[in-house]
């Protein structure tokens, strides 16, 4: 038998042969992915953001994008001081500026901006206001993204059928159903809360947290009669390990996995289902 290491296939030539079997659709791709996960080929890490950008073309702007009721948002009529308010509370680094009502979003408001704006001796924020770009809700992720790096435009207001705005979205919240999170996912797992509220009223919760405290937390009702925590609880009502992305609806409580690689759930953003009740 021949033993000789040099003679066996290295990395590049096991890889190949995994590539070289052409799927035919995307099912059979990701299969081929985990297959080479499963063989370490690929790290867990590389996985999820393949498959994350698989789904990219799948996703529409509207299924992620902030929506119009939680967008903050600067009036062209602001006082200077109610202007500096919304910036120091929110950290955010653009606001869409709109003249009299959400409908009417008039361009955007940079925070880089405003610092020069608020050295000027007279106060004209019209003066400052940067176009705004409007795209509909049915835009795919992965075409959006290619328009934000070629117009180098970081953020877009989202209109719906009747030129109404429904919601808006940012090249970070493009590159987060990618990637994973990118603002605070990785600390809030380090983080020794289990449980902590966004300032969208969204709930980030690790998988491990007790089902007890989830309860206690958001005034649910979930048994913790075959599982103890909240990712068992998702594990026990997929039979599987879920996607990064996917989204479970259990009761009137939407789970949207954070992270997650092909054999362990870590984190997830819980919201309550539109039209129903939701926590204290």
């Amino acid at each position: 038998m021949d033993i000789n290491p040099s003679n066996r296939p290295g990395f590049f030539e096991r890889l190949s042969s995994f590539l070289l079997r052409k799927p035919e659709d995307r099912e059979q791709l990701i299969k081929l992915l985990h297959s080479a996960f499963e063989r370490n080929l690929l790290d867990a890490d590389a996985l999820s953001i393949t498959e994350g950008a698989l789904a990219a073309s799948e996703i529409s702007v509207s299924d992620i994008m902030v929506p119009r009721a939680r967008m903050e948002v600067i009036d062209i009529d602001d006082p200077l001081d109610k202007i500096i308010a919304l910036v120091n509370r929110t950290g955010h680094s653009r606001f869409p500026v709109i003249d009299g009502n959400r409908d009417k979003v008039i361009g955007l408001l940079l925070a880089k901006d405003f610092l020069r704006l608020q050295s000027e001796n007279r106060f004209s924020l019209r003066d400052w206001l940067r176009p705004a770009v409007f795209i509909p809700e049915s835009k795919r992720l992965n075409v959006l993204l290619r328009e934000f790096r070629v117009s180098h435009n970081h953020m877009a207001v989202v209109i719906d059928e009747y030129a109404g705005v429904s919601g808006l979205i940012t090249i970070e919240d493009v590159l987060e159903q990618i990637v994973g999170d990118i603002e605070d996912e990785y600390d809030f797992d380090e983080d020794d809360d289990n449980i902590r509220r966004d300032q969208n009223g969204q709930y980030r919760v690790k998988a491990q947290t007790a089902i007890e405290d989830f309860n206690t937390t958001l005034g649910t009702q979930f048994s913790n009669e075959e599982c103890n925590t909240v990712g068992g609880l998702i594990l026990n009502h997929l039979g599987r390990v879920p996607r990064r992305n996917e989204a479970i609806e259990l009761d009137n409580m939407r789970f949207r996995v954070l992270r997650a690689d092909s054999r362990r759930l870590y984190t997830l953003l819980v919201s309550t289902l539109p039209g129903r009740d939701g926590p204290a």
